[in-house]
Parts: C-alpha cells; sequence; structure tokens
C-alpha cells in the first residue's frame, strides 16, 4: 500500500490581491494533523464577506483565538521539514504560504507541489466525484483546512486505489 502524500490546505481572507491566509490545516503521511486560525498581523486588513460566508470563519475569531504567524509558520516548518506537501489549490496557497512565512520572517523548510503532479491524468477525470463521496463519508465541515485536508488525502488514496472508499468502477 501506498504512503498517501502529505496535504495541506488554506483557508484565507479572500482571493487575489491583500488577501492573507487566516487557517492551514495538513495531514502526514502518516495521518497526523495539524491545524490553526492564524492571527492577522496589523498590515493584513483586507476581508471579503463572500470568503467568510464560505469558511464562517470571522475576523474577530481570528483576533481572539488565532496564532501568532510566527508560532504557525514554525509548526509547518516542524511537521514538514524536508518534506513536499501537496495543494489541490497550489496558486492560491504558495502565495498564502509566502504571505505567512513573510510575515512570521522564518523561511519554510518544506516545499509545496500541486497534487495533480502526484494523480494520473486517468484518475483525475473522476476526482470530483470521488472527492464529494469521501467528503460525504467522512462527515466532515467543508471549506475549513484541516477537514480538507483530510478529504483531499483520502480522496488521493481512493483515486490510487489504496482507501476502499468512493466509487472504485
Amino acid at each position: 500500500m501506498l504512503q498517501p502524500p502529505a496535504i495541506i490546505d488554506l483557508e484565507a481572507s479572500g482571493f487575489g490581491r491583500g488577501s492573507y491566509p487566516i487557517e492551514v490545516g495538513c495531514v502526514l503521511g502518516d495521518g497526523r494533523s495539524y491545524c490553526a486560525l492564524i492571527q492577522p498581523v496589523a498590515t493584513w486588513t483586507h476581508w471579503d464577506p463572500a470568503a467568510e460566508a464560505v469558511h464562517h470563519i470571522r475576523r474577530q475569531d481570528l483576533l481572539a483565538n488565532g496564532l501568532p504567524a510566527l508560532s504557525v509558520a514554525i509548526r509547518l516548518n516542524t511537521l514538514l521539514q524536508g518534506q513536499t506537501v501537496y495543494s489541490d489549490a497550489w496558486a492560491h496557497d504558495y502565495v498564502w504560504l509566502a504571505i505567512l512565512h513573510e510575515a512570521a520572517g522564518v523561511p519554510p523548510t518544506y516545499h509545496l507541489d500541486h497534487l495533480a503532479r502526484i494523480t494520473p491524468e486517468i484518475e483525475a477525470r473522476r476526482w470530483r466525484e470521488i472527492r464529494d463521496d469521501v467528503a460525504q463519508s467522512l462527515q466532515v465541515q467543508r471549506h475549513r483546512a484541516s477537514a480538507d485536508a483530510r478529504v483531499l488525502q483520502m480522496t488521493w488514496m481512493c483515486v490510487m486505489g489504496n482507501a476502499g472508499l468512493g466509487n472504485e468502477n
């Protein structure tokens, strides 16, 4: 059985210019996971109510309960050091991780890559259907970083024929 890849997912204050990470979640190949709300730094002021409607994370919750960017960046570096971690939204997540690490003043010790790179093209066509089946079977709240990372990892395992969940046709 293949070991599943480490998966990371981020939620953000919005999309495009001025947006920043507000939550990060990752699931390692051995099943351990990490999730943290990120306290906005002083220069992170952009807030998109449409994004909040998707992830249901309020800015005031980040201010009250989020961890400092430095703490989150150090924890990610500790967990992911020397590894490649995969994302299904590489273009967004790459930028948001760069913003996080820049604010923390700590460069990443891991490499981010697109999940499509390790998913056979023929299987990628079934991805959405299998992902939806996995999310339903896990009964997790979507658009929360650690839940989405777990769903992505389990979807990859199903697609690769290792998990026994989803549509195996």
